[in-house]
């Protein structure tokens, strides 16, 4: 009997990782999903999908406790790891304006964390896996107009990271993707935000899909269109 395909979603507890994992499960994959503490979410799906989902304790922010995921997951082969971290404050301020707390706040969990969760777990995927980030459009350069600042800097400054992830590791047969879902409405997306989850997420799984055993570092929308840096 065929094993089914099996990811690891880092930060699953609510909005799109939570959607990432509900997706995953209804195609029939294997999920770990991780969460800081108790997620209802989680738990919900758990009930419905009875022996496809395990759920990890992780604060990505604490790089012993993703230390500790991969020494539990020892010997595990993980066809996609996706890292899903995010956080967006001080939106409408400026360097001048903003709390260095709120700007330092978010360049640790948009930027070097998922990375360095990103390090600490990749080589559970074989060559030919993929090894995913979710990031933003507001992450391009290129396309920059100067909203959202300080929360595109560190989404920026993501994509940056993964450059050079990119480079370290070019031998290592994955696809490398930086994954741009737009803009959703999520508590952190807020009520505005032009998509809702079911207008984002199945794409998001299905440019996972056509990019699987395609190594190589793209910066994508959820339809796979590539993305200015």
């Amino acid at each position: 009997m065929t094993q089914p395909a099996t990811v690891l979603v880092v930060g699953a507890s609510r909005g799109l990782g939570l959607a990432l994992a509900e997706e995953w499960l209804g195609r029939g994959w294997h999920v770990i999903a991780t969460a800081r503490g108790r997620s209802a979410g989680l738990d919900a799906l758990a009930a419905r999908f009875p022996g496809s989902l395990e759920v990890e304790s992780v604060d990505i922010n604490q790089a012993a406790t993703v230390e500790a995921l991969r020494r539990r997951l020892d010997g595990r082969r993980l066809d996609v790891l996706f890292v899903n971290a995010g956080i967006a404050r001080a939106i409408e301020a400026s360097p001048a304006s903003a709390s260095e707390a709120d700007f330092l706040d978010m360049m640790l969990t948009n930027a070097f964390s998922p990375v360095r969760a990103a390090e600490l777990l990749r080589d559970l995927v074989p060559a030919g896996g993929t090894v995913a980030i979710m990031t933003s459009e507001l992450g391009s350069i290129a396309n920059a107009t100067g909203g959202w600042q300080l929360y595109s800097s560190s989404k920026a400054a993501l994509n940056m990271l993964m450059k050079g992830y990119a480079a370290k590791h070019a031998d290592g047969g994955h696809a490398v993707l930086l994954v741009a879902p737009g803009w959703v409405r999520t508590e952190m997306g807020g009520s505005d935000a032009l998509l809702s989850i079911e207008e984002s997420i199945p794409r998001v799984v299905d440019m996972i899909e056509a990019n699987r055993g395609r190594a190589g570092l793209r910066y994508v929308d959820r339809f796979g269109a590539p993305l200015p840096w």
